[in-house]
């Protein structure tokens, strides 16, 4: 299974993490590192989901989140909260915010493949 990823998040070691883990699963992966880069990448890559670090600089993981769905040209694209504040509400809160989904940090990487591969598949 194959797709394009777009992954929001400023934290150097998760990113590039991802990033290499995903490509050997043959995913592109498009990286942006604040909540406003995200929306523009979003924009212009259409990637097939959205992994969302809700922890953001600039704009917030919430904001962006609300900004997508409200967009017509990215409100289909599923988006995967990332977060890790594990706290009870805040799956709730990101699905709220338009998120599809939600994965808390630590990432539990055959988890979040599997949760990757389920987006893509509904977004079809």
């Amino acid at each position: 299974m194959s797709g394009k990823i777009l992954l929001v998040e400023d934290h150097e070691e998760i990113w590039d993490f991802l990033s290499r883990r995903l490509k050997r699963r043959g995913y592109e992966v498009v990286l942006a590192h604040d909540g406003e880069a995200g929306v523009q990448q979003a924009r212009a890559a259409q990637p097939d989901v959205i992994l969302l670090d809700m922890n953001l600089p600039i704009l917030d993981g919430w904001s962006t989140a609300r900004a997508l769905k409200a967009a017509p040209d990215t409100r289909a694209i599923p988006i995967i909260a990332l977060t890790a504040h594990a706290m009870s509400g805040d799956r709730d809160k990101a699905i709220q915010a338009g998120c599809d989904d939600y994965h808390p940090k630590p990432i539990d990487f055959p988890k979040l493949l599997t949760q990757i591969g389920t987006a893509i598949g509904s977004g079809e």
